[in-house]
C-alpha cells in the first residue's frame, strides 16, 4: 500500500485510535480497585476526622476498623434497617436526598472512643460551585455535637473553602441539635450577629452564599436523622 496516500493515512489514524482506546480502557479497568481503594480510605479519613481522629492512607482503615465498629442504614422513622452495614458504607447520600422524602434511607456510622458512644451522621448540600458534604458527631443525648468535618467540590479558595478547615468545624463542638424538646439544627451565621431560637457558630467571613449553603445543608440533612435521635434521647 502506498504510504503517501489518503487511504493510508486514514486507515494508520484509525488503527492508532483503536489501539489507544484499547490501552486506555485497559488502565482505567486495572487501575479502577486502586481507585475505589483510595475514595474508601479517604472516605474513612473524613468519617474519622469528624470525631477528631486525623489519619492517612493504611492507618485510616486500620483506626476505622478498631473505633467505628458497627454502621447500619435508617429509615425516616428512625428505624435501623436489618443487615445494612455495607449498604451504610457504600451509601450516596445525594442519591438518597433526590429520592422522595418517604423512600429516603440515611447511614448511622457507631464510634466507640474513650468509654464514649457516638453516632456520626452524613451531610450532603450545595455550595456556592458545587457539592458539599460532611460528618457530624453527636454524643449518645442525640443531641450534643461531640464533632463535625467538611469539604466541597469546588468553592473559592480563602473564602468559601474554609469550611474544611479545623477552625470552622471546631466551631461546632459542644452546639445542641434540639432547644426546649423540638429540633432546631444549627444556625450559620454572620460573624458578629446572633440568633435567639438555636445554636449557632459563626460563618465565613466572604463567603455568605457557601455559609447559607452549610446552614441549609444541616437542617435538611439532619432533619432526615430527627426521629432517630429522638429515639437516642428517649433511650
Amino acid at each position: 500500500m502506498n504510504r503517501d496516500s489518503n487511504k493510508y493515512t486514514i486507515l494508520f489514524a484509525s488503527v492508532m485510535v483503536i489501539l489507544v482506546a484499547v490501552v486506555l480502557s485497559i488502565v482505567h479497568v486495572s487501575l479502577k480497585g486502586i481507585q475505589q481503594k483510595n475514595a474508601d480510605v479517604d472516605k474513612m479519613s473524613q468519617i474519622l476526622r469528624s470525631i477528631n481522629i486525623n489519619t492517612k492512607g493504611t492507618e485510616s482503615e486500620r483506626k476505622f476498623k478498631e473505633l467505628i465498629p458497627d454502621m447500619y442504614m435508617i429509615d425516616l422513622d428512625g428505624n435501623i434497617i436489618p443487615d445494612s452495614q455495607q449498604d451504610a458504607f457504600n451509601a450516596d447520600l445525594k442519591v438518597e436526598m433526590d429520592k422522595p422524602r418517604n423512600e429516603r434511607r440515611y447511614p448511622v456510622y457507631v464510634a466507640s472512643l474513650d468509654g464514649k458512644i457516638l453516632y456520626i451522621l452524613a451531610l450532603r448540600g450545595s455550595g456556592l460551585w458545587g457539592a458539599m458534604w460532611g460528618y457530624i458527631a453527636v454524643h449518645e443525648d442525640g443531641n450534643t455535637v461531640y464533632g463535625a468535618d467538611f469539604d466541597h467540590e469546588s468553592e473559592t479558595p480563602g473564602l468559601g473553602a474554609e469550611v474544611a478547615h479545623d477552625w470552622f468545624s471546631d466551631e461546632f463542638v459542644g452546639k445542641e441539635l434540639y432547644k426546649g424538646g423540638v429540633f432546631k439544627s444549627i444556625a450559620i451565621v454572620k460573624p458578629g450577629k446572633s440568633v435567639s431560637d438555636r445554636d449557632y457558630v459563626d460563618g465565613i467571613s466572604g463567603g455568605t452564599i457557601t455559609s447559607h449553603g452549610i446552614d441549609n445543608m444541616l437542617y435538611n440533612t439532619l432533619e432526615g436523622y430527627s426521629k432517630f435521635l429522638e429515639n437516642l434521647k428517649k433511650n
